[in-house]
């Protein structure tokens, strides 16, 4: 499909920047992680790799730059008629409602203009679940952002990491692993079908349906 097209070496920034400036609604994609080296490739930066596949493989985005002052990194594109805006926070997942928080207040949007790509425990592995707003669930990088922005109001898309090696590990020890040998060859299908999800998204009316998708059959 041509919105995963390679980004073309060509692509002036100019003319990027003209473009996303003429769009009436932002988006906030947000993809969640641990942001040290020491912890890619584990399942709890599922959020990040997804993201990271996104803006790699869209044509209309520019490149990933730190942004200091707003804790994270900002990656600036357009999907369909929509600005939009990825961001990986480089805080710990933990903390990551404070550079929610910043970026939110910096381009001057909502809650329910915020879309969140996460890991979840107690989803299977080649699942992945859209649902509008909630609780944490237990998920601490959610958990941030809902107590930093004082709302629930924001879109998620949980990516399914459960498997049989669960029931042998502390939970905590299982979601900073990286994924097994089997998994790994999902992983570019997974990403395809968070980015087709994505799109779908954006490239409507802007309303996320509760549902559950298998990308592996």
């Amino acid at each position: 499909m041509a919105w995963l097209q390679k980004r073309p070496q060509f692509q002036n920034p100019a003319s990027l920047s003209y473009q996303i400036s003429l769009n009436k609604k932002s988006i906030l994609l947000v993809g969640l992680g641990n942001y040290p080296k020491k912890y890619q490739g584990t399942r709890h930066n599922i959020g990040f790799d997804a993201i990271d596949h996104l803006v790699d493989r869209m044509a209309d985005f520019g490149e990933w730059s730190s942004k200091k002052d707003l804790k994270c990194e900002l990656a600036i594109g357009q999907i369909s008629d929509k600005r939009v805006i990825a961001m990986k926070p480089t805080t710990l997942m933990n903390n990551s409602g404070q550079a929610v928080l910043a970026v939110l207040a910096y381009y001057k949007l909502k809650p329910m203009d915020i879309l969140v790509i996460h890991d979840d425990l107690d989803i299977n592995f080649g699942q992945i679940r859209i649902r509008n707003g909630g609780s944490s669930a237990g998920h601490n990088g959610i958990k941030s952002i809902i107590d930093s922005l004082k709302s629930e109001d924001f879109k998620r898309l949980r990516i399914g990491i459960k498997n049989t090696e669960i029931s042998k590990l502390d939970a905590k020890d299982f979601v900073l692993q990286k994924f097994n040998p089997i998994e790994q060859k999902s992983l570019k299908a997974l990403n395809n079908e968070v980015a087709s999800l994505i799109a779908e998204y954006l490239s409507g009316n802007s309303e996320l349906n509760n549902e559950t998708r298998s990308f592996i059959f």
